[in-house]
């Protein structure tokens, strides 16, 4: 035995380090009780629930007659199928507000301002996000703070401005609902842009390609979901208006659908025909609801991934 075995202080084994015991993790599936969440639940299902209600008295009162609207809100309608007249309403409502020329004027003017809308917000988007251009940041902030502008602030300037122009007219409103549909189409635009990776520009840029082919080639078909959801969001928005196309719309041949059916609610309140009236509501209201409801995933999937970056 050497002498350094002699001298060396014997050792005692470590002990050994105790963890605190884990938490059992909870079971897939299972979810923790949470008043917060009840309550959030409970309130997005009343709400739900309620415009489910609305919906379905909607459909059922434009079946119906006068009577049936106001003695049984809530029933099945009855007197028009009876007598074999179940669109008799649809009818009516078609006839005396001018839904017909309605109807292709509000579908052209919103398909183009759409269109446009997202044909200018688009290259807008990519400038402000990717071209490192020079205050780009206070012009994005610029651009969201015109979104919370409401527009009935401005409606008389607008007016005067464009009667002396002699732009009160349906082409005055194409102007201002792409005007007024650009700054939230960009800052839809910009979420989109920002969630895409830099390596795809850098690998365009390495085979030569210019930033405007680069944009058109390469970035912009991949935020596809981006402008189907800006393209879906802004028509319903745009279909619905009614404020500024009652300000600047004078000829009734040149309605669109909310403006035929605001003229059309006092002649029908005149004379009680209020199946007419719900009817025509539901004329105006059921295309976008068909149209959410089948790019409703999409539209969401969209903000989803704006929202990635």
């Amino acid at each position: 035995m050497s002498v350094t075995d002699v001298d060396a202080p014997a050792r005692r084994p470590a002990k050994p380090v105790r963890k605190p015991p884990r938490k059992p993790r909870p079971a897939p599936g299972s979810k923790r009780f949470s008043p917060l969440r009840v309550v959030g639940s409970t309130i997005v299902w009343l709400f739900t629930a309620g415009n489910i209600l609305v919906l379905y008295w909607l459909l059922t009162a434009s079946f119906k007659t006068p009577v049936e609207i106001f003695t049984k809100p809530f029933d099945l309608p009855y007197q028009w199928f009876k007598v074999g007249k179940p669109f008799r309403n649809f009818i009516y409502a078609w006839n005396n507000a001018g839904f017909g020329d309605a109807v292709l004027t509000t579908v052209v003017l919103v398909g183009l301002a759409t269109v446009v809308t997202v044909a200018v917000s688009a290259p807008c988007a990519y400038a402000l996000t990717r071209l490192g251009v020079r205050g780009a940041g206070p012009m994005t902030n610029v651009v969201a703070i015109g979104m919370g502008v409401p527009f009935q602030t401005v409606i008389i300037p607008l007016f005067v401005v464009l009667s002396k122009i002699h732009l009160d007219n349906e082409y005055g409103l194409f102007v201002l609902y792409v005007a007024l549909s650009i700054p939230f189409t960009v800052f839809l635009m910009t979420g989109f842009f920002r969630s895409l990776p830099d390596e795809l520009e850098e690998a365009a840029a390495l085979d030569g390609a210019s930033p405007t082919r680069t944009f058109f080639s390469v970035m912009l078909p991949l935020t596809r979901g981006g402008m189907i959801t800006a393209l879906t969001l802004n028509a319903i928005g745009l279909w619905n208006e009614t404020l500024l196309a009652i300000v600047f719309l004078k000829d009734q041949a040149h309605f669109t659908l909310s403006r035929a059916l605001f003229t059309f609610y006092g002649a029908a309140s005149y004379q009680s025909e209020y199946g007419g009236l719900i009817a025509g509501v539901a004329i105006v209201v059921l295309p976008m609801l068909v149209l959410y409801l089948v790019l409703a995933r999409r539209i969401i999937t969209g903000l989803t991934l704006g929202a990635g970056k």
